[in-house]
């Protein structure tokens, strides 16, 4: 697995992986399926974004996807838009379902603390749902700080969901 910089040519690939979690139901409150046109609208020359790639492929992961094939992403948003919080940005990351456990997150994750860096940030922050443990475990390992929980945060499927807040120093 080799990360770099992501480019609006890998926007239908990170729609596709993007849809998984939102088909997932443990990773978003989003519900509508995002086009390669819209993720196309993330980038905004500000907010860092990397992919991950299979470089080589390996039997024993059994997967469709072959070497040079996205199969991760990790990306930076605007965390509030008042001056203030300039340095602070919302972050997450999402693997395809066939690369799940396999430290493609990690990876994805560690090459945007850098990227992050470089584009003057000093602190990331995201929420994450109760039950995605693999997140949470994740986050955690890769020197996140959880701070709270915000109760009923928001509505998925008409339901109120709870959301673990964490954050990390760069």
């Amino acid at each position: 697995m080799i990360a770099r910089p992501a480019t609006p040519a890998d926007s239908g690939a990170i729609a596709k992986i993007y849809n998984q979690g939102i088909e997932d139901r443990i990773a978003t409150f989003e519900t509508r399926p995002r086009t390669h046109a819209d993720i196309e609208k993330w980038f905004d020359g500000r907010h860092p974004m990397v992919v991950v790639e299979a470089v080589m492929e390996n039997a024993t992961f059994n997967v469709a996807m072959g070497p040079g094939e996205v199969i991760a992403f990790a990306s930076t948003s605007t965390y509030r838009p008042r001056e203030c919080y300039a340095g602070i940005a919302e972050v997450s990351a999402y693997v395809a379902r066939e690369w799940r456990g396999r430290g493609a997150g990690g990876v994805a994750m560690n090459a945007l603390f850098e990227a992050a860096r470089a584009a003057g940030f000093h602190k990331l922050v995201s929420r994450i749902f109760p039950e995605n443990t693999a997140s949470l475990r994740m986050t955690g390992a890769l020197g996140f700080r959880e701070v709270g929980v915000y109760g009923r945060h928001g509505q998925l499927d008409g339901a109120w969901r709870d959301v673990v807040i964490v954050e990390k120093l760069l």
